[in-house]
């Protein structure tokens, strides 16, 4: 669901807003409507991935996090989103390196146990695509990030909930947030995301 360069290593996250239909709508009876993100069954996922030595990659994942979307098909520029992650839930699985990632050279997460996304705009440009601005939050220091974000698809599920699916990935370099310098090949992170939200039906 993103795109864009500004910096640093996590979460990201976040990401967006679509409709059933589309993210552009001519619908006239809509109302905003909140979507969870659908973290209890494990449909969404925040994951991350930087380069080794620049023969490789290591990924890695954050276990834990939450957060919601509201949209309005009248007015899906108004539309917004909000993710909170439980930074030493990271898991690139290898204990000994995550125990490096939580500590004060990457997310200090004893002094910072989250990170956040909080959206300020989205600006629709085609039927599935659209342009989420917002403010990333880690270990405490705020930057604006701008990504292009991508709407899967939605509608009713089987179970009585009506669902909206979201992926997209941005690209920040990881300085900008106060993370140990790892040489030449790592001074960007991708952070991938894949979100789908869930509310009740009616």
């Amino acid at each position: 669901m993103f795109k864009s360069k500004i910096k640093s290593t996590l979460i990201a996250s976040l990401l967006a807003f679509g409709v059933s239909g589309g993210l552009i709508v001519n619908a006239t009876t809509a109302q905003a409507e909140t979507y969870q993100l659908d973290t209890q069954g494990a449909h969404a996922s925040i994951q991350f991935k930087i380069s080794h030595l620049g023969y490789s990659w290591i990924l890695a994942r954050f276990n834990k996090f939450d957060g919601q979307f509201e949209f309005d098909a009248n007015k899906p520029e108004a539309s917004s989103i909000s993710i909170t992650v439980d930074t030493a839930s990271l898991d690139s699985n290898h204990a000994e390196r995550d125990k490096h990632l939580r500590s004060a050279d990457f997310l200090d997460v004893s002094k910072f146990p989250t990170a956040t996304f909080v959206s300020t705009g989205l600006k629709p440009v085609s039927e599935k695509k659209a342009i989420l601005s917002g403010d990333l939050t880690i270990k405490g220091i705020t930057k604006p990030i701008t990504m292009d974000v991508n709407w899967i698809g939605g509608g009713d599920d089987p179970w009585g909930y009506v669902r909206q699916g979201f992926e997209g990935s941005v690209v920040i370099p990881v300085g900008d947030y106060g993370m140990m310098d790892m040489g030449p090949s790592a001074q960007e992170v991708e952070i991938l995301v894949f979100f789908e939200g869930v509310r009740p039906k009616g």
